[in-house]
């Protein structure tokens, strides 16, 4: 049996640092020689009085246990220590539930207001109501937003195939909404904030399981919450809200698959020693277990590739975070089978994980994506859907199935279309500057005169405003975050740090490669819970470390707390400009705090 002799994640790191929610240790066996007797240096500081902490054993390096609820809050408000517990273990589900419909509450209000068409809502509210009803876009005329919007409606849809340029999955799940509630902005906006409540709801759950600690995975979803970019995409029937929802959706299974995953390690490890010394009843590494083991049909990870199948059948994005994502759960195994006591834990990995995760990620999400045109293929109206049997008759593909031939022609087009976009758009924007909110987008304008639409300015008249814009103080917070998250992944070797910078990396990266593109800051909100997984980390690390003493520790809470209340007052003080709501023209000049964001 071998000894393990690295790790994969902070481990030992997050004892000494004591980050709140740590997820045990997974550290290095420190010292040479007998691994019962401690290191040189720890030895000589005993002199002065030094003790070392405990160091956790392999099983809880692999699975590391939630803490046990601390009745000591309850306290302070009277409750009983039986009474403390209950509530702590009724938060872990109830306070993601409350932050969610808070959410929802915001996000729900008013939601068919304005009463517009805004921004891209011309193409994918339309191409869902087609979708719906065709199975395929059609066309519609140039007139065609008017009459949808005129009393009496008439909706002038056209069974000719259009030209349309992203996947069919998000507009899908817009016309969901619609075949409910009917072709107008309530309709088409309905699915896209039930996804944006329910992403809340998820950061929460995904918070708590990364970070082993409800408060501070409820934190991140509150986070979210009062973001008002998120809150903006939430209410506008575009494609890049429902990209971040199965992004996120994504990286929750591979979080559940990680831990579970490690757990059947755990459960094959032998007892009767630990690496420190026999005789404790403790499992220990075993390199048969760490080189060898199979971890058998892993659902949680087929699950997160259709999740990545879906996100990349709504927009092409979603390519690189299948991708980055693929690359992070490998990564896991191996540090999972090193933890374990593989002697080699690369070759490991590559051996019994490396071609199941191929095949649960990629695999997976291709079948997904195809699968996701299957209204395309089950109609003969769709654009370029008889191309095979037409211009692409010969040709070295000629085996293939000619709707596989039609799909793969048309994917082509649309592949030159994206890397040719370069026409000048007023609101685009270079990615360098999204982190710091350069240049936000506006959905939707208007200049009430006094007296009408709620105007009471009779000087200057009234702004009436929908502007894609995140809360300031919560991205320029992320900024400062992001770098401490930085610091823990790379000096400290924390594997939360690592995922949190996977998931912002892949989502906000590729994005420079293409700086020549016309493309926008609300492409950003893919990542936009990461970030606020990064601000959950670092409020963690500022309220203290476990153990610390009352005054540190309450220290810690109140700048915690005075950040919070911050964001959410920078949250309801830009609220008029993220809902479209009439205001004095003078008041929209006060919340133009740069000459960019006008």
């Amino acid at each position: 049996m071998a000894r393990v002799t690295t790790s994969d994640t902070v481990g030992d790191a997050d004892r000494r640092q004591g980050v709140p929610g740590s997820p045990g240790t997974e550290g290095s066996a420190e010292g040479a020689g007998d691994p019962a007797l401690p290191p040189r240096w720890q030895a000589r500081l005993r002199r002065f009085g030094y003790t070392a902490r405990p160091r956790a054993g392999v099983r809880e390096r692999l699975t590391p246990p939630f803490p046990e609820p601390d009745p000591r809050l309850g306290a302070v408000f009277g409750l009983a220590p039986e009474v403390s517990v209950r509530l702590a273990r009724w938060a872990a589900w109830g306070g993601p539930l409350l932050v969610a419909l808070v959410a929802g509450a915001l996000r729900f209000w008013h939601l068919g207001s304005p009463h517009a068409v805004i921004f891209d809502e011309t193409y994918y509210a339309k191409d869902a109501w087609s979708l719906i009803h065709l199975g395929y876009e059609g066309t519609w005329p140039d007139n065609a937003n008017d009459k949808i919007l005129g009393d009496p409606q008439h909706i002038p849809l056209s069974p000719e195939g259009s030209y349309v340029v992203h996947p069919p999955v998000g507009k899908w799940i817009i016309g969901l909404g619609e075949a409910v509630f009917g072709l107008d902005p309530f309709g088409w906006r309905f699915m896209v904030a039930l996804l944006g409540t329910l992403s809340v709801l998820m950061l929460c759950r995904i918070g708590r399981r990364l970070f082993r600690s409800t408060a501070l995975g409820c934190l991140a979803g509150a986070l979210m919450a009062v973001d008002g970019l998120h809150f903006v995409m939430s209410r506008a029937a575009l494609l890049d809200l429902v990209v971040m929802f199965w992004v996120l959706a994504a990286f929750g299974c591979l979080l559940v698959d990680r831990d579970k995953s490690r757990a059947g390690l755990a459960a094959r490890l032998p007892r009767g020693g630990t690496d420190e010394g026999p005789g404790t009843g403790v499992p220990l590494p075993d390199a048969f277990v760490g080189d060898r083991a199979g971890l058998g049909l892993r659902p949680w990870r087929l699950a997160a590739g259709v999740c990545l199948g879906l996100a990349c059948a709504t927009k092409w994005n979603g390519l690189y975070v299948l991708a980055a994502f693929g690359l992070l759960t490998v990564l896991w195994d191996m540090g999972a089978r090193r933890t374990a006591g593989a002697s080699r834990p690369l070759p490991a990995m590559l051996r019994k994980d490396a071609l199941p995760a191929f095949v649960s990620l990629p695999v997976v999400a291709v079948v997904t994506y195809v699968a996701s045109w299957t209204g395309w293929f089950a109609t003969s109206g769709g654009y370029f859907r008889d191309w095979a049997d037409k211009q692409g008759a010969a040709g070295p593909w000629g085996w293939l199935p000619g709707p596989l031939r039609s799909l793969w022609h048309y994917e082509s087009e649309v592949y030159d279309f994206h890397v040719n976009l370069t026409s000048h758009h007023t609101y685009q924007s270079n990615p360098w500057s999204w982190l710091v909110l350069g240049r936000p987008v506006s959905y939707f304008y208007e200049s009430p005169k006094a007296g009408t639409d709620g105007c009471t300015d009779k000087a200057e008249g009234c702004a009436r405003e929908v502007l894609a814009l995140g809360t300031p103080l919560l991205w320029w917070a992320a900024c400062v975050a992001l770098a401490y998250v930085l610091y823990r992944w790379f000096f400290r070797r924390d594997w939360r740090a690592g995922a949190i910078l996977c998931g912002v990396a892949a989502g906000y990266l590729p994005w420079l490669l293409y700086q020549e593109r016309t493309i926008f800051l609300f492409y950003a909100v893919v990542f936009l819970p990461f970030l606020c997984l990064g601000l959950a980390m670092a409020a963690g690390a500022l309220a203290g470390p476990p153990g610390a003493d009352d005054r540190r520790r309450t220290l810690g809470v109140v700048a915690v707390g005075v950040v919070g209340l911050l964001i959410v007052w920078n949250f309801i003080y830009f609220w008029p400009i993220y809902t479209g709501q009439t205001i004095p023209l003078s008041e929209w000049r006060h919340r133009m705090w740069l000459d960019s964001w006008i």
